[in-house]
């Protein structure tokens, strides 16, 4: 059984370590760069970026986070770890962060506001859908978000979410802000799900949900999906949303 890394130094990383042994797959925390070597994937878990960039800074983690991205190992990035994984950052703190790199997107930190702007929505994610099963929408759970304004060529578009946007004459970090507000003459689309190879990234966080399907894709990018290990070993319905035999952390239904 093929064994999946969590960077833990800060965040959700104990609610995706729950849902991976929900689905029957053993999730290890990792703190220390020596500890990559052990795993065949990673997920980055939502969180403080700016908090979760120090403490890999100190850790000297940010070298062997890229030979591991580099090496075509599959990571995941949910909300700081999509930032984490971006090439360009915008909407930084004063002086900004270190990137890990590798998704050709350009990012923006806290596109949805702040804490208290934090919300649900049902976001339409028809590669999910078609590759898991189930509902053609995910229960997106978006807490201070980013979103990606721009992607490359080689980046595929999962999920995106409408929002309400002034005309703007530029895309600094100040417009995109505005992205919720009720006074707007505008509607767009802003990405909160892609994938470019062996890296994922989501801007909501399904470790928070009883929906295990972004897990169960993120397995199968492993090769998982197609051998009888591991993912296969709860059955094959197990991949739409199913009530968990024992839930460690509060979820949203």
């Amino acid at each position: 059984m093929s064994i999946v890394g969590v960077l833990a130094l800060q965040g959700s990383f104990n609610e995706h370590i729950a849902v991976l042994r929900r689905i029957g797959v053993k999730g290890v925390e990792i703190r220390k760069p020596e500890q990559l070597q052990n795993v065949s994937s990673l997920i980055i878990p939502g969180g403080e970026s700016t908090t979760m960039a120090k403490l890999a800074e100190y850790h000297n983690l940010f070298p062997a986070l890229r030979e591991f991205v580099k090496m075509g190992k599959p990571v995941w990035g949910t909300c700081a770890g999509l930032i984490f994984l971006a090439d360009k950052a915008i909407g930084q703190k004063e002086g900004g962060q270190e990137l890990v790199g590798g998704l050709d997107c350009t990012v923006h930190r806290n596109f949805f506001g702040s804490q208290i702007q934090s919300f649900e929505a049902e976001i339409e994610a028809p590669e999910l859908s078609s590759t898991e099963g189930g509902p053609e929408t995910f229960r997106g759970v978006f807490i201070r978000a980013p979103a990606i304004l721009e992607v490359g060529s080689e980046v595929q578009v999962l999920a995106n979410y409408p929002v309400s946007s002034k005309p703007t004459k530029g895309s600094d970090s100040n417009s995109a802000e505005g992205g919720q507000e009720g006074n707007t003459s505008s509607q767009t689309r802003v990405i909160v799900a892609v994938r470019q190879g062996n890296l994922l990234a989501t801007a909501f966080h399904p470790e928070l949900t009883a929906d295990t399907r972004w897990h169960s894709y993120f397995l199968k990018m492993m090769g998982e999906g197609s051998s009888s290990s591991s993912i296969d070993s709860v059955g094959t319905d197990s991949h739409i949303i199913h009530p968990p035999p024992r839930i460690d952390f509060p979820i949203y239904q």
